[in-house]
């Protein structure tokens, strides 16, 4: 089945080039149009094929039909969902912690996308699992699935999350860890900043304190692998449970880090989003009094 998406068009557009609406409103690259154009019915205009080069016209309706996509196979398995939001292009839910988002070699039916596959067929759709934000799996917190590649195309890196953290150590007010980050020289998982590695920013604020536990605020201007894990540790504030890094796992069994706050544009109607979660009972139990 393919995916479909509708778009009303609005006064400013009429009369102009299909060309023009479809990647000035409808945002489609022009790579994504071309292979529209290959399709028997891949864009139609109420109900008729509409080329490039017609014209649009104020309130009608233009249908995009993108084409099916291969997609590895996934078992569906079911899972209880914490759903935070939910419409025909988007899921987003709250991952717990210690499940992975994607299926590997040791994790092939435990992962949130196995119990995704399971939730969107028993609801009659299928979609490939794209997980626009891919967590640890120690990290808990929310995770964007996106149920077309259009959607995917128009929310990447312009979707805005906040985490929360429990440090060691006393850390008060707030900084910017500028660091570039990069693989270990004898380790194919473990980070650490150096020189020549990517660059890597990271701003945080400090919300609660003692001078043993600091509970933190994070915001990300760039996403590496491991990054608030590889930041915080490179300061003297390593994350509680992150024995990777220099935590320890005296109060907690994971990296006590949390993906608590998601705001975005909706790709289709622009409303503005913002979601919150709480943080997990495993993290306020860790260091109650920072609670």
């Amino acid at each position: 089945m393919s995916e479909q998406l509708c778009f009303t068009v609005p006064p400013e557009f009429d009369g102009k080039q299909a060309k023009w609406f479809l990647k000035d409103y409808c945002t489609l690259s022009t790579r994504m149009i071309t292979c529209l154009k290959r399709e028997k019915e891949g864009i139609l205009m109420n109900g008729k094929i509409l080329r490039t080069v017609d014209l649009v016209v104020g309130g009608a309706v233009v249908v995009i039909n993108l084409p099916e996509e291969e997609s590895a196979y996934i078992q569906p398995v079911p899972g209880d969902l914490e759903i935070a939001y939910e419409d025909q292009y988007l899921l987003i839910v709250n991952k717990p912690p210690h499940m992975p988002v994607h299926p590997v070699k040791q994790h092939q039916t435990n992962t949130l996308a196995n119990i995704v596959v399971y939730y969107s067929q028993s609801r009659g759709e299928r979609y490939v699992f794209r997980a626009l934000n891919r967590l640890d799996r120690d990290t808990s917190g929310l995770v964007m699935i996106a149920k077309d590649r259009f959607t995917v195309n128009k929310l990447k890196n312009r979707v805005n999350k906040v985490y929360f953290a429990l440090v060691h150590g006393e850390l008060r007010g707030s900084g910017t860890v500028r660091a570039p980050i990069g693989l270990h020289d004898d380790s194919k998982i473990v980070r650490h900043v150096m020189a020549d590695g990517m660059p890597a920013i990271t701003h945080y604020t400090s919300l609660y304190s003692t001078k043993e536990y600091s509970f933190i605020k994070l915001e990300l201007e760039t996403g590496r692998t491991h990054q608030i894990r590889c930041h915080m540790s490179s300061i003297g504030h390593p994350l509680l449970g992150d024995d990777l890094y220099g935590g320890s796992l005296g109060r907690i069994s994971r990296q006590a880090l949390h993906c608590g706050e998601m705001c975005f544009s909706h790709p289709v109607t622009n409303e503005s989003i913002s979601l919150k979660t709480e943080i997990p009972q495993d993290m306020k139990k860790a260091v109650p009094r920072l609670f």
